[in-house]
């Protein structure tokens, strides 16, 4: 088997057809599967996998309880059969040639990962401008400075040795889960390739029942941390400014108290590296620092 596609889903009724017809319609040649794992749907979500799956014995259904987006994906990762993986989320799709252009590149340069850009429902294309090879030290510092203008980890070809032992981030993480795996393959140093390519449709800014919790940002804080402490202070200002955006995202929420609570012990530490605007969020009073974040997040589309 060439190629495991997995696709986590969870109450994605509306969106797991269409996503299915795109991972089953790929011009690619070679032999591949879908693994879809049903993270305990309460809607009829895993019906309506169930009842594809019968036309087509490509399609796998895995029916679990309830155990989060990063445990359906190593649920899938533990049953596939693939050399490669490629996750793809449940109300998102693959453009036509998906597999064919990531796997021709992941074969010919002898890669980890390959990493293409995509584009939104909106039109906006995130195209990071890399070609060929990329700096694993350089993705994680966009990465954690929120500068998100290529595929994460939905929409990348990994050969699969390079994903064990990273598909364990807690359930409680739910926001920024595929950023935080993604840090920890990068953390080993792998071979990463772009490619020129927009391979993938990537619904955005869709409602979901994620919320910010400032203990759930901690652990955040505390599982990157250990994932980068073998690496000296290379990272030390990304992790600073990575806590800066999250604390924008408080903010932004007109939760002010995680300033008290946590974010005000990093006010002391900004240096030249962080952007100047976040330098001012972290230097004006939370319920001041309110307007500028609302409205470049407004006016961004970041909301």
């Amino acid at each position: 088997m060439d190629i495991s596609i997995i696709i986590p889903l969870y109450n994605k009724e509306e969106y797991i057809e269409e996503c299915l017809d795109s991972c089953l319609s790929q011009n690619f040649q070679g032999d591949f599967e879908v693994i879809v794992v049903d993270d305990g749907s309460t809607d009829n979500s895993g019906m309506v996998a169930d009842k594809i799956a019968t036309k087509d014995h490509r399609i796998k259904i895995i029916h679990t309880e309830n155990g989060g987006v990063t445990a359906a994906r190593r649920i899938g990762y533990e049953h596939a059969l693939g050399k490669y993986i490629m996750f793809v989320d449940s109300d998102d799709k693959l453009l036509d040639d998906a597999l064919s252009s990531t796997y021709d590149a992941i074969i010919q340069q002898n890669a980890d990962e390959v990493v293409a850009y995509y584009k939104t429902q909106h039109g906006r294309i995130a195209d990071s401008g890399i070609r060929g090879w990329a700096n694993p030290d350089f993705m994680i510092k966009e990465l954690l400075a929120s500068r998100i203008y290529f595929c994460v980890l939905w929409g990348i070809l990994f050969r699969k040795e390079i994903l064990k032992g990273c598909l364990d981030i807690p359930r409680d993480i739910r926001n920024g889960e595929d950023i935080l795996l993604q840090i920890k393959v990068l953390a080993k140093k792998p071979k990463v390739y772009f490619i020129g390519k927009c391979i993938y449709y990537y619904m955005e800014g869709l409602p979901n029942d994620r919320r910010l919790e400032l203990e759930v940002e901690k652990l955040y804080d505390k599982i990157l941390e250990n994932t980068l402490s073998g690496m000296g202070n290379r990272y030390k200002s990304s992790i600073l400014h990575h806590r800066v955006k999250m604390y924008e995202n408080f903010i932004n929420e007109r939760k002010f108290y995680a300033f008290r609570d946590y974010y005000k012990q990093f006010r002391k530490h900004m240096n030249k590296d962080i952007p100047l605007l976040d330098k001012i969020v972290m230097a004006l009073p939370p319920r001041l620092a309110y307007f500028p974040v609302h409205y470049y997040k407004k006016w961004t589309g970041r909301c």
